[in-house]
């Protein structure tokens, strides 16, 4: 394809980390411009995320609804969660998610899409995987605290989430990116199109 994103790095003449968190942290880059003069750029660092859209043989998508307190709202979103381990396989954290926050396994896993969540500012890139032939995992359910010992479950069908993604009801940006590009790819190619699970990620490297 001739028409995609394309690595590029402007030279940066000074960076400085004026705060760090338990997972991202502040960087301050002084960044030459085209023209030559250098501006400074404030980003977070983050270590990137992967998000499962989980698709039941009914045609629903399993949700999960939690407070997320930046925004001061509940969102159903997708499981989803961080890459702890630099250099960790995608497929391995997202299995790990899809377990610990729904209790469930998927036998057929594809990767939906790639996205910078907020390239403006956050250096974060999501993984979303396409995950089916579910069913419940084995053993005792992971034991959830803070903001997901409150959360909620649910399977909706495709298309509600479509329609609610449409009508401004929901904002999780995992969410409306899978459910929107899963219905593309229902609608064009079909699911034998999309890329197998263990695809490159240029933007965070792995260990096959």
């Amino acid at each position: 394809m001739g028409f995609q994103d394309t690595p590029e790095e402007w030279q940066v003449t000074a960076s400085v980390t004026p705060f760090t968190g338990n997972k991202t942290s502040v960087r301050t880059d002084d960044v030459v411009m085209p023209d030559g003069s250098v501006h400074s750029r404030d980003y977070q660092v983050h270590p990137g995320s992967v998000a499962v859209l989980a698709l039941d043989d009914e045609g629903r998508v399993l949700v999960l609804r939690q407070y997320r307190h930046p925004v001061r709202h509940k969102l159903w979103e997708i499981p989803a969660g961080l890459l702890d381990i630099p250099g960790e396989n995608p497929l391995h954290a997202a299995q790990r998610e899809l377990y610990e926050e729904a209790h469930v396994k998927a036998e057929d896993w594809r990767v939906l899409t790639d996205v910078y969540t907020t390239p403006g500012g956050c250096d974060e890139a999501v993984r979303i995987f396409l995950a089916r032939d579910l069913s419940e995992a084995e053993g005792e359910r992971f034991a959830v605290s803070e903001e997901e010992a409150d959360m909620e479950e649910g399977r909706v069908p495709l298309q509600d989430l479509v329609r609610g993604v449409l009508a401004g009801d929901l904002h999780n940006n995992c969410l409306v990116v899978g459910v929107l590009s899963l219905t593309a790819v229902l609608a064009g190619d079909g699911i034998d199109s999309l890329r197998p699970a263990d695809a490159p990620w240029p933007a965070r490297p792995f260990e096959a």
